[in-house]
Order: structure tokens, then sequence, then C-alpha cells
């Protein structure tokens, strides 16, 4: 007994029909393709770009980004913690050494003035009083000692007179030994009283020596201070242009806080960057060629940024010639690092023709025609590629347009129009 086709089954039979079209017309649209590639051995010669083969010298570049910065720019920062009073000059103003920018509150300095000023002058008083008192209290153990002298000496003669009315019998020897003690105990606290003497002389020594050093600190506080009080009129350094100024008048800022930005803007050098991958090949003394426009500029890298960000370094190129009128600040700019030369080598211009690889097919132009050679690709630069072996000459007439079209081919015919 029949039975009624099931929708589901309807739709895969649908399905299978339509797939069979779709690879049907996908095959006569490749055989199309192919055919009209395999078909197509001529092109016109307007529609490409040739170039001669050249002999000479070669570079090999690594491609980087750079940027120009003034060569010299210095930042003026706040002397003190104080407020801005006044801005004289506008960002964009030309200076010379010495021309006043801007004015800063000085009330709060000169107050830090005048106290360490009174501080000075009491310490100098003091130290005039503590040198009064010292020689004061030299003078009384100088005297006592003379005193002490003159008791020992009299100690020493009574002594005798008593050893000598001992002889006769006027005297017991008691009394000669209560001599000799007295004279004993005199000598002992003369002896005390001078070595008080000399310890006194080198406390006063040193209590005057950290009193002066004392003097000589505050002093250079005060100096800083009048230096740092100066400087609350804030004047150019050198000469050079304003690239920034702080204007806002009333402002609090603390020290060390910027305030004023002075670039020389008829020199300049290059902040460049390239991938970290070249960073065993990046090094300093390297040559390198900067275009500005269509300018080419020499140089050489100075210095490498020791740490990697954003998997880039950074770089600082200074050119031969920092005072080209094409340089502006904050300008982009193309940067070449040159990492390896070659003297007397075949080259040809860069082209799109070029994918990169080791081994490259070049159509070399004979007569009305172009024969497909392969040759090796050595230096690489912007400008052009070494050309190695395959029976490439220079002279030779090279297509250097993309010839992904034809590589199939080993002949192309070169039509006039």
């Amino acid at each position: 007994m029949d039975q009624p086709i099931s929708s589901l089954d309807q739709r895969k039979n649908n399905f299978g029909q339509w797939f069979k079209y779709l690879l049907i017309i996908a095959v006569v649209v490749a055989g199309v393709f192919l055919l009209r590639n395999l078909l197509k051995t001529e092109i016109k010669k307007a529609d490409f770009v040739f170039a001669k083969v050249e002999q000479g010298d070669m570079e090999n570049t690594i491609t980087a980004s750079g940027m120009v910065v003034p060569s010299f720019e210095q930042q003026i920062n706040a002397p003190v913690s104080t407020e801005i009073k006044k801005t004289i000059l506008k960002s964009g103003t030309r200076v010379e050494p010495g021309d006043l920018i801007l004015n800063l509150d000085e009330e709060y300095i000169k107050l830090d003035y005048e106290s360490l000023k009174d501080q000075l002058e009491l310490k100098k008083n003091n130290i005039t009083r503590l040198k009064l008192e010292y020689k004061k209290d030299l003078q009384e153990i100088d005297y006592e000692d003379k005193i002490k002298g003159l008791r020992l000496s009299s100690l020493k003669a009574n002594l005798g007179d008593v050893q000598r009315l001992k002889e006769i019998g006027s005297a017991t020897q008691e009394e000669v030994e209560q001599a000799e003690l007295n004279v004993q105990i005199e000598e002992l606290e003369k002896k005390k009283l001078e070595n008080d003497l000399n310890f006194r002389k080198s406390v006063i020594t040193s209590d005057e020596r950290n009193l002066e050093l004392e003097v000589l600190i505050q002093e250079k506080k005060m100096k800083e201070l009048a230096r740092k009080l100066k400087e609350t009129s804030v004047k150019a350094p050198r000469g050079g242009v304003i690239t920034w100024i702080n204007e806002n008048i009333g402002q609090k800022v603390n020290e060390g806080d910027p305030l004023v930005r002075i670039a020389n803007l008829e020199s300049f050098r290059i902040e460049g960057s390239c991938s970290d991958r070249y960073a065993n090949l990046v090094k300093v003394g390297m040559s390198v060629k900067v275009r500005v426009n269509k300018t080419m500029l020499d140089g050489a890298i100075t210095s490498i940024l020791p740490a990697v960000e954003n998997n880039t370094i950074e770089f600082v190129v200074l050119l031969d010639k920092a005072d080209q009128q094409e340089l502006r600040p904050n300008m982009r700019v193309e940067v070449f690092i040159i990492s390896d030369k070659k003297e007397n080598v075949l080259k040809l211009k860069n082209g799109s023709v070029f994918t990169g690889s080791a081994e490259q097919a070049l159509f070399v132009v004979q007569g009305d025609h172009a024969v497909k050679k392969k040759v090796r690709v050595g230096l690489t630069n912007v400008n052009y590629v070494e050309i190695i072996g395959g029976d490439v000459k220079s002279g030779d007439q090279v297509i250097i347009s993309k010839m992904v079209d034809y590589d199939h081919l080993e002949r192309i015919e070169l039509k006039q129009e």
C-alpha cells in the first residue's frame, strides 16, 4: 500500500538536488577562472611597473617609527611650596637668558628666612657668651693652679725647716712625717687641678666647634632660602621657546612641581621605537636614516632605553644635521636602522612583486616578452632589494608590480597598448 512521502524526506531530496546544482556551478566557475588564467599569457606594459637592475652598495634596514623632539628641553620646578602670583609670558614666547617668566608668592619663604635669620643671630650670641664663660673658667682654674703652686712651695719649705729642727732635736719624727704628707697631698691636688684645666680646654674647643658647625649649617640654610627667595621670580636659565607654562594664578604648587618648560627649537633629535624582536640587533652607534617628508637625514643611535614596554624597544637618534628646517616638534617620522651593508651588489627597486620570501620569481624583459627567472633575495630596505643569482645582470629590466596572477606562467607577452 502506497504511503505518502514525509516532509522531512522531501526536504532531504530537494537539498540533495540543490547541492548537486551548486557543485556543478562551482566546478564550472573554477574551470572558467583556471582557463582564463591559463590563456592569459599577455599583458599591457602600461598596467605594470618596470625597473632596471642596478649595481652598487646596498644596506639592510630595520623599519621603525620616531618622533621629533627638541634636542634640549629644560623644566623649571617650583623652588618652594607657594602660590603662583603672576604670569608674565605665555606659551610659544621666545626668551633670552634672564627673561622674567612668572612670579611666585614670596611671603611664605620670607617668613622662614626671617625666622632662620633670628635663630642664627641667637646662635652667634650664644657662641660669644660661651667663649666669655669658658675664658672666665679657665682663668679661675689657672689662678687656683698658681695658688696651689705657692702653697706647695710653702709646704716644701716647711718640710725643710722641720727636718733641720729634727736634726737638732727640736722636732719629732711625727712632725717630719706630717710635713711630708702635707707636701704629697698638695702635689696631688695640684696635679688634679692641672688635669681638670687640660680637660676644660679640650671640652671648650669641642663645644666651640659644635656651635660653629651649627652656625655654618644655619648659614647654609639661609643661603639656600635666599636662593629660593630669589627664584620666586622665575627667569629663563637659557635662550629658547616656552613650550608650556602653568598659567593658573593663585594655584598652590608644592616644591618640585613643574612651572615652565623651555626648549631649543633650532636643534632636534629623534625618539624612536621598534618591535622588540629586533632587540638583539639594535645597538648603540648604529647608523640610521630618517625620512622627513621627502628628505632623508642621516644619524646614529646614541642610547637605548633598557625597559621593554608594549613589545617595543625605545631609542634616541642624534642627527648629523639637527637644524633642518623640515623638522618640527612632535612630528612623526619614519626611521630606518641600518643593520648590515654590502658593496657592489645587484639590486632592484623595491616593489609589490617581493613577498618577503628568500626565493623569488621575477619576470625579466627580453624584447617583446618577459621570462620568469628564479632569484634569491639578500639585503632589503625601503628602496631596494638585493638580487642574488638567477641569471640576472645589471641593466636588465624587471617587472616589479604584483605578479601573483602570472606565477603559473614561464613567459608573458608584452603589449604596447
